[in-house]
């Protein structure tokens, strides 16, 4: 992770060129010419923050820096602001955006974050974010500190989605609203959850692995324990393999958790396994961090390539693994488009606007919550033109570790 602390050009960068930090967004939702970098001040100067004061002591969480700039979502934002005048109603509200992991943030936040940061602003609205790699206590911290700058809606990526429960009740008792994003809040009611299909994603992973490997022996190395999407996409994992298991023509040899969506996490509890053995034709990781752990041990082992892998976030290394031939699949999200269509809701709901969901998602809080769901695509080695279409990753960055003649 790299952060700028200059605030005439503060940015958080991930593992990609300044080249790639986007504008203006394409109809799937994601930016796709340069802009000035002073003009996406994004206050992710706050992890650096939050990282420091973790190692020495209490804290009281810093102000953040509101970004001065926004890339254009005019077709989206048309509809969503409706009049000018609808939009000039929107300019005092204020969101805030809350996202903590117990390690570091992955490219696939770095995304979400730019892009609702963008899409919120260009409706009208501020937005403060708080982000942190330090778990729960962390963003139970930056909750409460957003609360004392008076926002009107709350946006929270869960670290773990029960724990959180807590303090989600007493920000709607304050009477602020709650958006569940990615991540289901369970325990407590709270006023939407938009996400994708979590259960498809895992389906994507079953109907991969079974039409490459129909029989053969399976190691499952499920996502976090404390994330609720492990467990519905465990399910839809699972809704594939059994039958096949149940047929005897597949072996589910052991299946694991992690405590958290950790690399480091997967590397020691996989490597545990690979020294007891190594005789697996398949192996699913609940996200593609995990699948580049997996996918190292098996490199140590001169296995890579042999061994069937899938994940899920198209990250781009995993992309890069793909049309090398040494990860099977990853599951791509449009992540674009959600993160517009949940700045969107945000300040729809702010300004009490009903918004009609595609379902309803039981959490456990007894009452049903209103939820917006975004689609996933498996993406294979075939059909990579999806990302770079969408200028998720570009062609050059996704084909760079292969011959270049190869590239289509």
């Amino acid at each position: 992770m790299t952060v700028f602390t200059s605030l005439e050009n503060l940015w958080y960068a991930p593992q990609q060129s300044q080249d790639s930090i986007p504008e203006n967004i394409s109809p799937s939702g994601f930016f796709k010419t340069p802009m000035p970098i002073k003009q996406f001040v994004l206050v992710i100067v706050a992890s650096g923050m939050f990282l420091f004061s973790a190692c020495f002591g209490n804290h009281k969480p810093p102000p953040p820096v509101s970004g001065s700039g926004a890339p254009s979502v005019s077709t989206r934002a048309g509809k969503a602001a409706g009049s000018l005048a609808d939009k000039a109603a929107v300019n005092k509200l204020t969101i805030g955006f809350s996202i903590a992991t117990d390690t570091f943030i992955i490219e696939r936040w770095n995304k979400d974050m730019k892009v609702f940061s963008g899409a919120a602003q260009e409706l009208g609205a501020k937005v403060i974010v708080q982000l942190s790699a330090g778990g729960t206590r962390e963003q139970i911290a930056q909750i409460n500190y957003m609360v004392g700058q008076k926002i009107d809606l709350l946006v929270v990526i869960a670290n773990d989605t029960e724990a959180i429960s807590g303090v989600i009740r007493q920000v709607r008792e304050k009477g602020i609203p709650v958006i569940a994003y990615d991540r289901l809040i369970t325990g407590v009611p709270i006023d939407a959850y938009i996400s994708f299909d979590n259960r498809e994603v895992g389906r994507h992973f079953g109907r991969a692995l079974t039409a490459v490997v129909p029989q053969g022996r399976y190691l499952v190395v499920n996502g976090s324990i404390v994330d609720s999407n492990s467990y519905t996409i465990s399910a839809g994992l699972h809704e594939i393999i059994d039958p096949h298991i149940e047929s005897g023509a597949l072996e589910l040899v052991r299946e694991i958790w992690l405590d958290q969506w950790s690399f480091d996490e997967a590397l020691v509890k996989v490597g545990a396994i690979f020294e007891e053995t190594i005789d697996f034709d398949a192996i699913s990781c609940g996200n593609d961090q995990i699948a580049s752990a997996v996918i190292q041990l098996l490199s140590e082992r001169r296995l890579a390539g042999k061994v069937v892998v899938v994940g899920q976030d198209a990250e781009l290394i995993s992309c890069q693994r793909i049309v090398e031939g040494v990860q099977l699949m990853t599951v791509y999200k449009p992540i674009g488009k959600l993160a517009v269509r949940a700045a969107q809701l945000a300040i729809a709901i702010a300004e009490k606007r009903t918004v009609p969901p595609d379902t309803f998602e039981d959490n456990a809080s007894g009452v049903m919550i209103p939820s917006y769901i975004e689609n996933s695509i498996a993406v294979f080695k075939e059909n990579m033109d999806v990302v770079i279409r969408d200028g998720f990753h570009s062609r050059e960055d996704v084909y760079r570790t292969v011959n270049f003649d190869t590239i289509p």
